[in-house]
């Protein structure tokens, strides 16, 4: 059992911190649990956006942000590994942010969005990766994901726009 599988062993999903970290489950599906994770987070936020507005989501991910720099520093601190793949909060979160400021609310878009934020998420384009690999803490650990979808946005408003100027 390598480091990564025994981290899983110092988890619960009966702990809510753990619960709520691990993305109610869905950080624990292999392959790719950030993917799974940001799956989760799509589909709950195209939930929240069903019934609240996009307000209203731009509020739970700051507040989500905020709660999430502590679940996701205490259950890598339960794990002993800095920011497993398994902790998905942070995707779920971010995912949430980049909803808000879809600019149809359609599966195109959404899809679109999702797909980018995957991408950046991977890359982890400069300045991510510096401060993915240089901050050890749950600030950390929420801060590149967040810095992923503020890359996400930019770049569907982007595209959104330049799809209007060509049709």
């Amino acid at each position: 059992m390598n480091e990564k599988q025994s981290a899983l062993t110092n988890v619960s999903l009966r702990n809510p911190v753990h619960f709520l970290a691990l993305g109610f489950g869905s950080g624990l599906i292999f392959p790719a649990p950030g993917t799974w994770g940001t799956l989760a987070g799509l589909l709950t936020g195209i939930l929240w956006l069903q019934i609240f507005s996009p307000f209203t989501l731009l509020l739970l991910a700051i507040v989500g942000f905020v709660v999430g720099i502590y679940l996701c520093g205490k259950t890598a601190l339960d794990m002993g590994v800095h920011d497993h793949g398994s902790i998905v909060w942070d995707e779920i979160v971010a995912i949430w942010l980049v909803l808000v400021f879809i600019p149809e609310a359609n599966w195109v878009w959404y899809l679109i969005a999702f797909g980018l934020f995957r991408v950046f998420d991977i890359v982890k384009p400069y300045p991510i990766r510096y401060f993915d690999t240089n901050i050890d803490n749950g600030f950390g650990i929420m801060l590149d994901d967040f810095l992923a979808a503020i890359y996400t946005i930019f770049s569907v408003l982007l595209l959104f726009f330049a799809a209007r100027m060509w049709i």
